[in-house]
């Protein structure tokens, strides 16, 4: 197909965060955001203009050289853009489509699973919070937990609640947070595994 996105990179990997934690999975990260979250660790991500256009067909092509059948769409802020040709295109060819937002705009394309991560800086919209299959919330002090359970009020019946710390914010804030989910357990615990593997 010529509907083309602009690409900061694409990686084979392993997820790193939320439900599909362990699961091999080839990573599409769409550039461009305006969230503009201030700890974000792919902030050279955030210029489209930045990184080079690929067409749907060639990332399929390259998702084809990978093991995996799990595409994660991330960003970036993915729901910028039109993902309904790339992900059609992506299910015809059999493969899962998991997407990684913030929830700051409406959603399109075609998704097996929907990771909402909300950010302070855009607030989400309350349709793409109740689309979610995962609601993962990152806590960088501890007034984002007082956010997490605002936001959690939100979403679907069947929705999973994830508590990740902001990387720098680790060793302070997972006391906390595991203080909260032991007092709240609907909520569960996200770490980046990815950053202690060493890979992306």
């Amino acid at each position: 197909m010529s509907v083309s996105y602009p690409i900061m990179e694409t990686f084979y990997s392993i997820q790193g965060e939320g439900y599909y934690q362990g699961h091999a999975a080839f990573f599409i990260r769409l550039a461009g955001c305006d969230v503009g979250c201030v700890w974000c660790d792919v902030k050279e991500s955030w210029d489209a203009g930045q990184h080079q256009n690929k067409t749907v067909d060639e990332l399929v092509t390259e998702v084809k050289q990978s093991q995996t059948e799990l595409v994660i769409i991330t960003g970036g802020e993915p729901m910028m853009y039109d993902c309904t040709p790339l992900t059609q295109a992506l299910q015809n060819a059999g493969y899962k489509t998991n997407l990684e937002t913030s929830g700051a705009y409406p959603l399109s394309g075609n998704w097996d699973w929907i990771c909402v991560s909300p950010k302070k800086f855009k607030a989400p919209i309350v349709d793409v919070l109740k689309q979610g299959n995962e609601l993962k919330v990152i806590v960088f002090n501890k007034s984002d937990l007082d956010w997490a359970i605002q936001h959690a009020q939100n979403v679907n019946e069947h929705c999973i609640l994830y508590l990740q710390p902001e990387w720098s914010k680790e060793k302070e804030m997972l006391p906390i947070i595991t203080d909260f989910i032991q007092q709240n357990p609907t909520w569960k615990l996200s770490l980046q595994i990815h950053k202690y593997m060493g890979v992306r």
